[in-house]
């Protein structure tokens, strides 16, 4: 592909990504990124199957893909879990 095709789809992937998650109301964030997650575990076995590659370049890019791809699963549900803590009534004295 033409370098100035590429710049154009990565342009138009941008607006996109802008226009879609400016129209997403502030209840489905969590859902959606619940689901972004799973995109990024599906990145880690992607980074798996590198990381047993016989080539030892692409053997050690796949490693360290496997490490960014294992933070960022990890770290999602973390916030994810965080979030949805925020919804969850509080055991208070009140009696309520």
């Amino acid at each position: 592909m033409d370098i100035i095709n590429l710049v154009f789809i990565f342009v138009l992937a941008i607006f996109l990504g802008v226009e879609l998650i400016n129209k997403v109301p502030s209840t489905l964030h969590t859902p959606l990124m619940s689901g972004s997650n799973a995109i990024s575990g599906i990145t880690l076995v992607g980074a798996l199957a590198l990381a047993g590659s016989d080539n030892a370049m692409v053997s050690m890019l796949g490693a360290v893909a496997v490490g960014f791809a294992t933070i960022n699963v990890i770290g999602g549900y973390m916030v994810t879990d965080r979030m949805l803590a925020m919804f969850k009534k509080k055991e208070g004295g009140d009696g309520k």
